[in-house]
């Protein structure tokens, strides 16, 4: 097992962030699990739920799970940026005094791990260890938390991470959280229903014989984190793709009364640079989900960066088949197959005004050389008629 690290708690930073996080003991609303509008009682994504209940009921039945009895913790994907400079969030997070990579697993730039120490007032008050929470910031503009406070979370993505953002977009933070446990009976990871199970069961491997394990060895190791990785990369894809889906609907709106003023008949009241952005606007939407992103890849280059062997990329596509990932990016696209039609009204609209503008512009010219071919008619006929005249 690799060398382990305990969690820095002495910097000033951290400090403001865990009496940010005793102020939030006071009671308050129920934290809100999608900034997007909640699904409806027959959407996909219960339904696949519901799905993926009934076949483990029988397993559950049969086999009664101890992490059922365990806490159950939250993992919460923040998306508030198009992207994080790795360089420069790994040197904000060394200055603030976390220890990055703290198991060694070798995956850096492609994720940065980090911990952070949650030592609340009713932890403190029971007696109770601090517990540890594990943070991983993704170059995609994602940070997932597991186990970490929202007010020290808030802070982490809105103020400090916020200067390696590229892009960002602070007051509109996508944001998705699952449920977790962690059963020291299982050594193998799974998803039952909408919660991810964490196996923490200690590989004898994973022990040095000549040292003993630590206090907490018995359910943090390296396949831990390496499982929690995983399951974050597939929520921070998720997350990563609500982004889109709410950007594209915003577009759809703003685009909302083309298809009623064409049935009209009436003639589009839209300027040329309107035109221009909605059609830059769909480009880029387009580019993100299928060209600069790895949101459509079947596999990331985590996976295939990784020294490890663990069945890493099967965890990756349970939260993809879990919250329906491979669904939302068809429909996400057909959507954008839409959108592409009307801005293509509005192109042929802008062209169409072009074209007319030019014909009045070459009617205006032949207008006009013709009144200066009948004023040069005159003046000769005139001069004709003098001569005669006198």
């Amino acid at each position: 097992m690799a060398t382990r690290y305990q969690p820095f708690s002495s910097g000033p930073i951290l400090q403001k962030l865990q009496r940010e996080a005793e102020s939030e003991e006071a009671p308050k609303s129920p934290k809100r699990k999608h900034l997007r509008s909640p699904a409806g009682k027959n959407s996909l994504r219960r339904v696949a739920v519901e799905a993926q209940r009934s076949r483990d009921v029988k397993e559950t039945r049969s086999t009664p799970s101890e992490a059922s009895q365990s806490t159950t913790k939250t993992v919460t994907a923040y998306c508030a940026a198009e992207q994080y400079d790795i360089g420069h969030v790994a040197k904000i997070l060394k200055g603030a005094g976390y220890h990055l990579d703290p198991y060694e697993t070798g995956l850096y730039p492609q994720v940065v791990h980090t911990e952070i120490l949650n030592n609340t007032p009713s932890q403190r008050t029971e007696g109770a260890r601090p517990s540890t929470g594990d943070v991983f910031i993704f170059p995609s503009g994602t940070v997932v938390a597991w186990d970490v406070p929202e007010s020290t979370m808030s802070f982490l993505v809105g103020r400090s991470l916020s200067p390696a953002a590229q892009h960002p977009h602070p007051d509109q933070i996508e944001e998705e959280d699952l449920e977790y446990t962690e059963d020291p009976n299982r050594d193998v990871s799974a998803i039952r229903g909408d919660t991810i199970v964490i196996g923490t069961k200690t590989q004898p491997s994973d022990l040095s014989s000549s040292t003993k394990p630590s206090a907490d060895a018995d359910t943090r190791n390296i396949d831990t984190v390496l499982a929690k990785i995983a399951f974050s990369s597939g929520l921070a894809r998720s997350t990563k793709l609500a982004v889109l889906e709410t950007l594209l609907s915003s577009y759809l709106n703003s685009t909302s009364s083309i298809p009623r003023l064409l049935s009209l008949g009436g003639r589009l009241p839209f300027t040329r640079l309107f035109i221009l952005q909605k059609t830059g606007q769909l480009l880029s939407l387009r580019a993100q989900l299928n060209l600069y992103s790895e949101l459509t890849d079947s596999l990331p280059d985590l996976f295939w960066d990784s020294p490890h062997e663990k069945g890493l990329e099967g965890y990756y596509d349970m939260v993809g088949r879990a919250l329906d990932t491979n669904v939302r990016i068809k429909v996400l696209n057909e959507k954008m197959d839409y959108a592409q039609e009307i801005a293509s009204v509005l192109r042929q609209q802008l062209s169409e005004r072009h074209g007319v503008r030019l014909e009045w512009i070459i009617i205006l010219l032949i207008t006009v050389e013709v009144g200066f071919a009948i004023r040069q008619e005159v003046k000769e006929w005139r001069e004709r008629q003098e001569p005669a005249g006198a």
